[in-house]
């Protein structure tokens, strides 16, 4: 059995590669991690908004603080994801193979 790669092979696994490197390229996006996590922590405070006390609330001088953070950090989180949505990343660019050529000819 032989090892060697016919050129339309070496093809398709570079283009698989690439494929999966833009994929882990978009699920690791800054945006969606911040995203994700404004509006999980902003659905926690704003539970925490509607359950609290009348003294918890005369204590912040009549204005629920959790509901009003929490609803702000929702529409934030929100908006990262939006903005992922809008403008995904875009691939990186494929490298340009290097010149068989010159590979052989620089020895």
């Amino acid at each position: 059995m032989s090892d060697h790669y016919s050129e339309r092979d070496l093809q398709r696994e570079i283009t698989d590669l690439e494929s999966k490197s833009a994929t882990a390229a978009r699920l690791f996006d800054i945006r969606r991690i911040i995203g994700g996590l404004f509006v999980l922590y902003g659905v926690i405070v704003m539970i925490a908004g509607f359950t609290a006390s009348d003294a918890d609330i005369d204590k912040a001088e009549g204005v629920n603080i959790n509901l009003w953070t929490g609803l702000g950090m929702l529409i934030l989180g929100l908006l990262f994801l939006l903005w992922l949505w809008l403008r995904p990343t875009a691939p990186p660019p494929p490298d340009a193979l290097p010149d068989e050529r010159e590979e052989s000819g620089a020895g």
